[in-house]
């Protein structure tokens, strides 16, 4: 049996949500490797939504294990406030089903604070972040002067690791022309949540590799897209983490010979939010198509998605860079009714056609999309269960996206519900 790694191979909001919970069923521990609370799953169990940020899609169903791994960076405030909110819904989480890597590093007000600032200035490049202080929060954890959950454990040693950060970062905040922050009102900040957030503390990586020896199954939740790389996705419009399928180990304490089956959530058109490249991206009829019967808006910011054609040049490269064994392709139905369907199957980049896209971000600006051009269908995908419901068309349409990007599908949603999955092969029994 494998463990199984879930990444989005796109730009994000590929449907990760149900895709997770779908396999959730089949696992025993589900991880979060890298981001932090700027990623929003929404999971549909028996009619009722839950929106996660932060915890692991795991923890609402029972039995299972959730585990916010080293690699993630943790608002203690807003995790406890999600715990909350799921509890009001009935869910209860405890450190029977929750457990936090004592090594993950903190997001504090002041980090909050300095992406909020940045976004908003009129001046640089805007990235079209969050403001929800991930970026820097990674910044210090690169700088080693981040504190980390086990800090908190600590309280008269805090003190000393609040001055060296703010040595750093009230000098960028009389820079930036703001108020210096204060010792006391720091160590306030994570002394009032300390004594909830320890009992879930925990050295993650020894209690993997335990639970693994086992014969336990997990499955390794990533939140974005591969396209939102810190290293491989379109610099500098991405998120501050590692999102390929290869921080699945580093952000858990695993070795990577304990990942198994790569699956890429890959959208059947493409969307993004925020800033940055986008080759296929259509703003005319068909973009509010796509957005609307799509329903494109963040389950964290609520911002309307960028839509456009699907782009087999990125997911083949995607498949390429994180491993991908097969990916799970959502949103089929959303198709339904076009007269006609337009793939990307390459570029043109000053006159000369190329098969990837480059890195340099004056190239990505200037590539254009080559297109194929294949016939839409008119009957529904929605709620199809079996190849077999499907008109001809989709199933053309979805065996040349295989093709294109060198990838076969292993399941096909149609729908936001669970069990309107066709599943063609099982990751956890590759």
């Amino acid at each position: 049996m494998a463990n199984v790694v879930v990444v989005g191979s796109q730009w994000g909001d590929e449907g990760k949500g149900k895709i997770v919970d779908w396999l959730s069923e089949r696992a025993d521990i589900v991880v979060r490797f890298q981001g932090g609370h700027n990623a929003g799953h929404t999971l549909v169990i028996d009619g009722v939504s839950y929106k996660l940020s932060l915890l692991p899609s795991g923890v609402v169903r029972p039995g299972k294990l959730g585990v916010i791994g080293n690699g993630v960076v943790v608002d203690p405030h807003a995790l406890v406030a999600e715990i909350g909110r799921l509890e009001a819904q009935g869910v209860k989480v405890g450190p029977d089903n929750l457990r936090i890597a004592e090594n993950a590093a903190l997001i504090l007000s002041l980090h909050r604070d300095l992406d909020a600032f940045r976004e908003n200035s009129t001046s640089g490049t805007r990235i079209g972040t969050t403001k929800r202080g991930i970026g820097p929060a990674y910044e210090d954890k690169v700088g080693r002067r981040a504190i980390r959950v086990m800090d908190l454990a600590d309280l008269p040693a805090l003190r000393e690791k609040i001055e060296r950060l703010l040595a750093h970062h009230n000098a960028l905040r009389r820079g930036l022309g703001q108020d210096e922050i204060s010792v006391d009102s720091l160590y306030e900040e994570l002394a009032s949540v300390a004594d909830k957030v320890l009992p879930f503390m925990d050295s993650v990586w020894q209690l993997l590799d335990r639970e693994r020896r086992a014969g336990k199954r997990i499955l390794f939740e990533g939140a974005q897209g591969a396209l939102l790389d810190i290293d491989h996705g379109t610099y500098p419009f991405v998120t501050s983490s590692n999102t390929v399928a290869g921080q699945a180990a580093t952000g858990s304490g695993m070795g990577p010979g304990a990942v198994g089956y790569v699956l890429g959530i890959t959208k059947a058109y493409t969307t993004r939010v925020g800033e940055g490249p986008f080759p296929t991206e259509q703003t005319g009829e068909v973009g509010d198509f796509l957005g609307t019967r799509g329903h494109e808006f963040g389950t964290v910011t609520g911002r309307k998605r960028r839509c456009g054609w699907f782009d087999a040049v990125l997911v083949r490269q995607t498949v390429r860079t994180s491993g991908i064994t097969g990916i799970a392709l959502t949103k089929l139905d959303v198709l339904d009714g076009l007269e006609e369907i337009k793939i990307c199957v390459g570029y043109k980049l000053d006159g000369r056609e190329i098969d990837y896209l480059p890195a340099s971000q004056a190239a990505q600006a200037r590539v254009e999309p080559i297109y194929e051009t294949l016939e839409g269908w008119k009957d529904s995908t929605a709620g199809a269960r079996s190849w077999n419901d499907l008109p001809a068309q989709a199933v053309k349409y979805v065996r040349h996206v295989e093709e294109l990007i060198g990838a076969p599908v292993a399941l096909l949603s149609t729908s936001p519900e669970r069990d309107d999955t066709i599943l063609v092969q099982d990751p956890f029994q590759d």
